[in-house]
């Protein structure tokens, strides 16, 4: 294949890989992007324009500081004056893209680790399971070796999910008795990655966050295990997002950081809400890197984030 038939395939990738997310993303494209028309069609620039406009960010999810900080962009050296949909569309992109460009970091393992030990907490029914079955899909895809740890010994159908994904893409799977010892698990996740020289450990691990006191309990004890082994680990710490649960999604990186140290973000579920904007909530509370979105339930759908793509195509510019 030559240079320009790999850029053309490059581009192509890039392309598809946006129109999935646009796709994903409809529902909170179509609500905000109608709510600009709406506001905007044939008016003047004021302040009860700038007011609606402000009041339809917050019920976007994306947060009151931000929808006053975009709302001031989109009126400086403007009021009073005519302003088209498109380009408080456009302003808007810009904007949320502005706050969203620091927390683009993507997932990478570690090289000088080996295995690179990743625990992946987040609430029940986030997509945990779901999560860890892509991420380990995407790392078998670029050829490195995976195994998971079933650390959700609570849920039969956690255990039972992950061991389908690991049969799925070709991954060991650790597990034990429904109720066994998650701390327990990871030790022996841990000693049986580090003997057959695993590039990547993915652990699940239970999520029952109306218990607080116990969860953190089991993740402190899952992490002491753990650093018996390899002090330095886990060497990231993922805090899977249902984007459906809207503002409590923002409680949830409150906690869970306090619980596990989170070290990075991944959304689901974004093709399943209008209020996308949360992200831009948390982006602007926590400044957590967010490394994917999930936009669908196919394996592509869990996408590396970018900060522009995703401002241009929940806003619709």
């Amino acid at each position: 294949m030559s240079e320009t038939e790999v850029t053309q395939d490059q581009e192509e990738k890039k392309k598809s890989v946006f129109a999935r997310m646009k796709a994903g993303l409809s529902r909170s494209t179509r609500a905000m992007s109608d709510g600009v028309t709406g506001i905007f069609k044939k008016r003047k620039l004021d302040s009860e324009t700038l007011q609606e406009l402000e009041d339809l960010l917050v019920t976007s999810d994306i947060g009151l500081d931000a929808a006053i900080q975009i709302t001031q962009a989109v009126a400086k050296d403007r009021y009073d004056k005519e302003i088209s949909p498109d380009e408080v569309r456009t302003i808007l992109a810009t904007e949320i893209a502005n706050t969203l460009r620091s927390v683009e970091i993507p997932f990478n393992l570690q090289s000088d680790k080996k295995p690179n030990i990743v625990l992946v907490v987040g609430v029940n029914g986030a997509g945990k399971t779901t999560t860890i079955g892509k991420l380990a899909a995407k790392a078998r895809a670029e050829g490195k070796s995976v195994m998971l740890a079933a650390g959700d010994t609570f849920r039969a159908a956690a255990i039972e999910q992950l061991g389908v994904w690991g049969e799925r893409v070709g991954a060991p799977v650790v597990k034990t008795k429904v109720g066994g010892d998650a701390a327990g698990l990871a030790y022996e996740a841990v000693e049986r990655a580090r003997a057959e020289n695993i590039d990547l450990l993915l652990i699940d691990t239970a999520g029952r966050l109306q218990n607080k006191s116990d969860l953190m309990a089991e993740l402190e004890k899952m992490i002491r295990v753990i650093r018996k082994l390899d002090e330095t680990a886990p060497h990231a710490t993922l805090l899977v997002l249902d984007a459906t649960t809207g503002q409590n999604a923002l409680n949830q990186v409150d906690v869970f950081s306090k619980i596990a140290n989170v070290t990075g973000l991944v959304m689901t579920k974004l093709d399943g809400t209008a209020r996308g904007g949360i992200l831009v909530a948390i982006a602007a509370r926590f400044n957590l890197p967010v490394h994917m979105i999930g936009v669908g339930e196919g394996v592509d759908d869990l996408q590396d984030f970018s900060a522009e793509n995703f401002a241009k195509a929940i806003t619709g510019a």
